[in-house]
């Protein structure tokens, strides 16, 4: 991974490996938190938007440039806003080059496969910024959590998503991770406000009231991947997330500072047509 100029403010939030015998717990990390935010809130939506247009610039030197290709995985509970960020962090960004994809539960098919056959088919290529709004940590997450696969497994697991993620850097692919973490709290407020509001309300179903029910459960298995996964060619950034203004900005600086860092260039003219001059 590049080194950014926002290393050290990224420092505290970028988990390291615990002690032996320990796990990670999110509990000391502060959802309330904002390391990115100086000043207002309108001061820092300002500061967004201008964050996304250096984004839409530098996305179309990254899509001529085609050398490299950049993963960035939001990963967090119902309601932590991971649309929100996609719909921020991209607000001035072309098409062209571009794809989110939102991750459901497997279908037939993709059940018939290993977990991480659904995933590799939608990593990007030269040139292509990709966003997974949830991820193949949903692998190391729901059937955890549910029970339908014990510690051996979920161990064994863990590492062969650090070997995929490996290999994807190793072949061209940078790999942002980020965990959205919110309260509980503020989760239970955003979903009322969700279930309130017409326009949003069709996105909450009672699966979502069940899986809050397990809210500590959810949380210790987050704490178990963030200590297994945070790797140094894939490293997780824990953003604090109560903020959305926070949220967005810290998100949107490390995606452009990365994009910066990457050393792009617009590649030369085609020789058949380069010094022509047009009738």
């Amino acid at each position: 991974m590049p080194r950014l100029p926002c290393e050290k403010i990224l420092a505290p939030w970028r988990p390291r490996k615990p002690g032996k015998g320990r796990t990670l717990d999110l509990a000391d990390y502060d959802p309330d938190a904002r390391p990115f935010l100086k000043g207002d809130t309108p001061e820092g939506k300002k500061q967004v938007e201008r964050l996304a247009q250096e984004i839409d610039a530098l996305q179309d030197l990254f899509y001529a440039d085609r050398r490299h290709k950049l993963l960035v995985i939001l990963q967090g509970t119902d309601a932590s806003g991971k649309d929100g960020t996609i719909r921020h962090i991209l607000a001035r960004t072309s098409p062209l080059g571009v794809r989110a994809v939102g991750w459901r539960a497997p279908t037939a098919v993709e059940r018939d496969h290993d977990y991480l056959w659904r995933i590799h088919r939608q990593v990007p290529g030269a040139g292509e910024i990709v966003v997974f709004n949830r991820s193949h940590y949903e692998d190391v997450l729901v059937p955890v959590v549910n029970g339908e696969i014990g510690g051996e497994e979920t161990r064994r697991r863990f590492a062969q998503i650090n070997d995929f993620e490996r290999m994807l850097t190793e072949t061209g692919t940078t790999v942002l991770k980020f965990l959205l973490h919110i309260s509980s709290e503020e989760q239970r407020e955003r979903l009322q406000a969700r279930l309130d509001d017409p326009r949003k309300n069709w996105k909450l179903v009672p699966d979502d009231l069940t899986v809050r029910e397990r809210w500590g459960d959810y949380q210790k298995a987050y704490g178990a991947l963030l200590a297994a996964t945070s790797t140094p060619w894939a490293p997780w950034t824990i953003v604090p997330a109560n903020s959305k203004t926070h949220r967005n900005l810290m998100i949107a600086t490390v995606v452009r500072d990365t994009l910066q860092s990457l050393g792009l260039r617009y590649p030369p003219a085609d020789p058949a047509v380069a010094g022509l001059r047009i009738a």
